[in-house]
């Protein structure tokens, strides 16, 4: 509630309900994170300055401090700068390209804006903000049969997205709070126990399967969405062996959420798991991937993403990392299942973009910011492989 419109926000790191404060800010410095960090994720879609993993932030800077953020290079000045305004690369967006662009989201404020963009439509919906503005644990809301108040907001939240984009998929992923974010919502401490390290603790279909009450409250807001927009489809996270995810297959057909010719399911290829047993997961019954970047590259690298010390290290043009990558692609393909990605490599690399163009992926999704010099990208590997004759 301390930032206010136009003000710097400055913290030690930043997570979902920081959301409304980073809304406000003008830009945003972290003492920790890297480059996937919530902060850097969050920024991009909002279109504002940020530098994470500065180790000393909170320590030099003071309230009320006039200061500068220069997000491209890094560097925060003291005073105001003037500032060069950015050219704009929108024209871009009209190239024509096979592969497909679809973009990030995840704030209901900004939809109708960038559905307006000349994108292929939405590769990855965050729940996690929609969840984190209802703001009370849904264990608790059921507790207090308020379980229908959560589909509701939820629902409203999913809807914005699917009306403004269709008849443009929005593939819409499921919620994928991890403990110490329930922890923050309100009645959060009562149903989660404390993780030591909560990014590889009870998340994704693990929880899925475990809390099936609340995993269909959420299947409850797709159905009613989809009601009247056909065009929202589901990705379910972190899954993390073969058997989870035809347990959630189960639970979602039982729910009347069955795979069909216009509603798709995808599942997030980030566990390293996906990778080696790939055909196998495949073969439970999916219609697409999407590679979440991310976490596939800190768990086959062993590097915790948030980490400033090894932000050079966690690099997702690594050999192991582009091995997996392109296993995940080829699989795919072979078997008649489309590939995606919606991590933050394809928004900072493009010669990785061009790899994948390559290796034959069907769409790649970025931040709103990377659209146009995204489609760009693809249109020039494209036509080096030929791929529009």
């Amino acid at each position: 509630d301390k930032v206010l419109d136009g003000d710097i926000l400055v913290a030690e790191m930043t997570t979902p309900d920081f959301v409304p404060a980073m809304k406000r800010a003008a830009a945003i410095v972290t003492d920790r994170g890297g480059r996937t960090a919530h902060a850097a994720i969050v920024s991009r879609e909002l279109g504002i300055p940020c530098i994470v993993g500065t180790g000393q932030a909170t320590k030099m800077l003071t309230n009320g401090q006039i200061i500068s953020v220069d997000g491209a290079r890094g560097k925060v000045y003291e005073g105001r700068v003037a500032v060069r305004e950015r050219a704009d690369d929108t024209y871009k967006e009209n190239i024509k390209t096979k592969t497909r662009v679809y973009v990030n989201l995840a704030q209901p404020e900004l939809v109708e804006r960038v559905a307006a963009r000349n994108v292929d439509g939405v590769g990855l919906l965050r729940a996690e903000f929609m969840v984190a503005q209802i703001g009370e644990h849904p264990s608790y809301m059921i507790s207090q049969n308020r379980g229908n108040e959560f589909v509701d907001k939820l629902a409203e939240g999913i809807g914005a997205f699917a009306k403004a984009f269709s008849p443009r998929p929005v593939v819409y992923r499921t919620n994928d709070f991890k403990t110490n974010e329930y922890r923050e919502l309100t009645g959060g401490q009562e149903y989660e126990e404390a993780e030591e390290n909560p990014m590889l603790g009870y998340r994704g279909a693990s929880r899925y399967i475990a809390d099936i009450d609340v995993f269909k409250l959420e299947l409850e807001a797709i159905k009613r969405v989809r009601q009247d927009y056909k065009n929202l489809w589901v990705m379910i996270p972190f899954v993390r062996t073969v058997d989870e995810l035809a347990r959630t297959e189960e639970i979602m057909e039982s729910e009347g959420l069955k795979r069909s010719d216009d509603f798709k399911l995808w599942m997030m290829v980030e566990v390293p798991s996906n990778i080696f047993l790939m055909e196998k997961f495949l073969a439970v019954g999916i219609d697409g991937i999407s590679i979440g970047s991310n976490d596939l590259t800190q768990l086959i690298l062993g590097i915790d993403r948030d980490s400033e010390k090894l932000a050079e290290t966690f690099d997702e043009r690594n050999e192991a990392v582009l091995i997996a990558l392109e296993r995940a692609i080829k699989v795919s393909k072979s078997m008649g299942v489309t590939s995606s990605i919606c991590g933050q490599a394809p928004s900072v690399y493009p010669e990785l973009t061009e790899k994948l163009v390559e290796w034959g992926i069907t769409s790649v999704s970025v931040s709103p910011d990377m659209i146009g010099t995204t489609r760009e990208i693809i249109a020039k590997a494209e036509e080096k492989l030929k791929l529009n004759d």
